[in-house]
């Protein structure tokens, strides 16, 4: 292992020669220590995960403090080895770098409404020292290399989460090589017959390839030698989940993408890099509309490059990128290049460095009042969507979401400018409000000081998730009382949507909860809230239901203790331990009631001897009675029962009751019961099919008499239309034989009687 080490100080020597090695080299002796005996799921000690996630972050170019936290990174959730230990011996910074990536560890893919929370709190930590989020990625890097060893359950979850949730990031921080990479590990999982596919037929035109690159690469290089630039060119085809998302896009096979090539020449400064395009453009033939100057106008993520796709000899198109040595480590590295490019101690941050990373701020700045949800709705946006850069009319570059409208474009200046917006310009033509804007386009903002202010559809029309929580803000100071009626239209209306009347939550036990889980002081916030989009009416009403049913539950719960002990202190007889059965022809048998007919005395019975647990007693309407008496296998086994006079044992049977769905019926059964004194021992209800709900009863009785005065009275109840009881037969079927079972035992009793 310790070769493994030396390997990385040597490549941080290498990076960084100003880092220091003796701090690194100690905590690797800590994670070694906390690690000892662990093992990954490969067989393989624990400490090669830390030493290969350090060296991605050396990759990176990351200070000490970075390369020290991704040696310590799962100390704190996996070893004894804690935060206050490792501030200690390696300084704060280092401790509070390795509690961000512990805690951003902690975070599930789940649902989407927990997915929403979490993310945010990702990104907070990321917005407090980016860092943190650069190491999460390289340890959820070399664990994507290491798929296979997992589950294959965990390892679909692991990859579509990579998919979704880290690779995005990745592409919103300008790392591209751990973009492209963390998505091919990901296909390859999430697809693996589409992944085999592309790697198969990359294989059997591999020559084909070579070949077409090779030629390309010799002209261009043969080009710029001539204008004396110095340069330096690499040609690939593009990565696997590139290529398999233009297959699924264009429905086409591998062999009929020709669109599949790129070429990267580096230069060393940005006039060359106009040179190298002049001369590109000579060379071969440009395909219109896929031209773009990023160094002119760079992405948000701090990306410049050229791009421009140009048509060779044999009719194939392929993509050629133009940047500067520092550009591409920004391309490659993308916010980790902060560290890695620069001159100097290479330890450390520069005065103006963190002015690089503004849009972090801006984003979080714009969505601070925005609940979870909405937050995950414009990250989505403003993040991972493409972009469409626009002008002002003094020719500032204003870049927005791809799909943005006059709408984002004026909130992106000032709310005010938004506020008081009544029209729009682009190139000089009046356009609607939901214009989609185009690469290019000159935007102007008429404004007024008499404006209305902003509607309420232009939630629907803007695009970015800044001018969406901008609109709601005013909507939330200008327009309280228009807000507080639109919002009680929408809630009651959603309440009436769910089979839920208004009046039958404005009591002490529904509303004052929801109101307070939601973090409202009055139904006017509620209403208000709901008016200008800070909470829908959907999830309001979805809370609402949640606490009914839980409601209902206590109140089902409840009902059955009152009636249990209202039963204990009126019935203080004592028990007596006897079962109230006569055996034909056995004494002092072991005798149990089947559970499947519940018989109580009064019931025409029968005995059914079993195996090892005495005598099973059934009613004679029983439907598994019935069914094996017959059988020559069991008909043996049935005898003659009789209860026994004066019996005190009370007898659990159960009922099922059939109603209409209404408001109350469980709560009119239990009263219904209290008033007879019933002791009931189960008591459940649900819906059944449309209209229609079944509340089944397991009550104890002393009698049939006792049972049908229970039967007579629940039959009262408002809605009910069936009782029956459990294990009964065909009722013409039982009672032929309950009549043929009477006479025997009546033409017995007679013989007995002249004997």
């Amino acid at each position: 292992m310790q070769t493994k080490l030396d390997f990385l100080i040597e490549r941080v020597q290498k990076q960084n020669p100003q880092a220091n090695i003796k701090k690194i080299r100690a905590a690797y002796e800590c994670a070694a220590k906390a690690h000892e005996g662990q093992k990954r799921r490969n067989g393989e000690p624990y400490i090669i995960h830390p030493v290969a996630v350090a060296e991605i972050v050396v990759e990176m170019g990351l200070d000490t403090d970075s390369i020290c936290a991704a040696l310590l990174h799962d100390c704190i959730e996996d070893t004894e080895f804690g935060y206050k230990e490792i501030e200690n011996k390696f300084g704060t910074p280092v401790a509070e770098l390795v509690d961000g990536v512990t805690r951003l560890g902690m975070l599930r893919y789940s649902k989407e409404q927990e997915q929403f929370e979490d993310l945010r709190k990702m990104f907070l930590a990321m917005a407090k020292d980016i860092r943190v989020i650069l190491i999460k990625l390289a340890d959820r890097l070399h664990n994507a290399r290491t798929f296979q060893f997992l589950p294959e359950r965990k390892q679909r979850d692991k990859a579509l989460e990579t998919m979704e949730i880290y690779a995005p990031i990745a592409h919103r921080l300008g790392m591209s090589r751990i973009k492209w990479e963390l998505e091919d590990l990901s296909l390859k999982v999430l697809d693996p017959i589409g992944y085999n596919e592309i790697v198969e037929g990359l294989k059997a035109q591999s020559e084909q390839h070579e070949e077409f690159l090779q030629g390309i690469q010799d002209r261009i290089s043969t080009k710029l030698k001539e204008a004396n630039i110095h340069n330096t060119i690499s040609a690939r085809v593009k990565h696997i989940y590139s290529i398999y998302r233009k297959m699924r896009a264009q429905n086409k096979t591998i062999d009929e993408l020709y669109d599949m090539y790129a070429f990267r020449v580096i230069v060393d400064s940005i006039p060359d890099c106009y040179n190298v395009l002049g001369h590109i453009h000579d060379l071969f033939n440009l395909v219109p509309g896929r031209f773009k100057d990023y160094i002119s106008t760079p992405k948000p993520n701090m990306y410049q490059s050229l791009h421009t796709t140009v048509i060779g000899q044999q009719g194939i198109p392929f993509e050629v990128q133009i940047r500067t040595w520092e550009m591409h480590m920004t391309a490659e590295y993308g916010v980790a290049a902060h560290w890695k490019y620069k001159t100097g101690s290479g330890e450390g941050t520069k005065p103006g460095d963190e002015e690089k990373f503004a849009w972090i701020r801006r984003l979080l700045e714009t969505q601070q009042e925005s609940d979870a949800q909405d937050f995950f709705h414009n990250l989505k946006v403003d993040m991972f969507a493409d972009e469409v850069f626009v002008f002002s009319p003094k020719g500032d570059v204003i870049n927005l979401p791809a799909g943005a409208t006059p709408i984002d474009f004026a909130y992106s200046i000032h709310s005010a400018i938004g506020n008081s917006m009544v029209g729009a310009t682009v190139n000089g033509r009046i356009v609607n409000f939901d214009y989609v804007l185009q690469n290019g386009d000159i935007v102007d903002i008429r404004t007024s000081k008499n404006a209305p202010g902003p509607s309420r559809d232009w939630l629907n029309l803007a695009k970015s998730g800044a001018a969406r929580t901008k609109i709601k803000q005013w909507f939330k100071k200008e327009r309280r009382e228009e807000n507080i009626v639109h919002g009680k239209e929408q809630f009651e209306r959603e309440l009436r949507a769910n089979g839920i009347a208004p009046a039958d939550i404005m009591g002490d036990e529904i509303l004052p909860q929801i109101l307070k889980r939601l973090a409202f002081t009055s139904l006017d916030d509620l209403y208000a809230a709901i008016g200008y989009g800070g909470v829908t009416a959907t999830r309001t009403v979805n809370r609402i239901r949640d606490e009914i049913l839980r409601n209902q539950k206590a109140n089902q719960k409840n009902a059955i203790d009152r009636i249990n002990e209202a039963a204990e202190r009126r019935n203080k007889r004592p028990r007596h331990a006897v079962h109230g059965i006569l055996v034909e022809g056995l004494d002092n048998c072991l005798i149990k009631f089947s559970r499947c007919c519940t018989p109580v005395p009064g019931d025409s019975i029968i005995g059914f001897i079993t195996r090892g647990a005495g005598v099973s007693i059934h009613r004679t309407d029983c439907e598994n009675y019935l069914a094996s008496r017959d059988n020559p296998e069991t008909a043996g086994r049935w005898i003659r029962v009789s209860w026994a006079e004066n019996t005190t044992d009370s007898y659990g049977t159960t009922l099922t009751l059939l109603s209409a769905q209404r408001s109350g019926l469980v709560m009119d059964v239990a009263t219904a019961l209290n008033t007879l004194n019933a002791k009931v021992r189960t008591l459940t209800a649900r819906d059944v099919d449309s209209g229609r709900s079944t509340i089944t009863i397991t009550v104890e009785v002393h009698d049939l008499a006792e049972l049908r005065t229970i039967i007579s009275r629940l039959s009262a109840i408002r809605g009910v239309i069936r009782i029956s009881r459990s294990g009964a037969s065909d009722p013409a079927k039982a009672a032929a034989h309950t009549a043929e079972l009477q006479a025997e035992q009546e033409k017995k009793a007679k013989q007995e009687g002249k004997a």
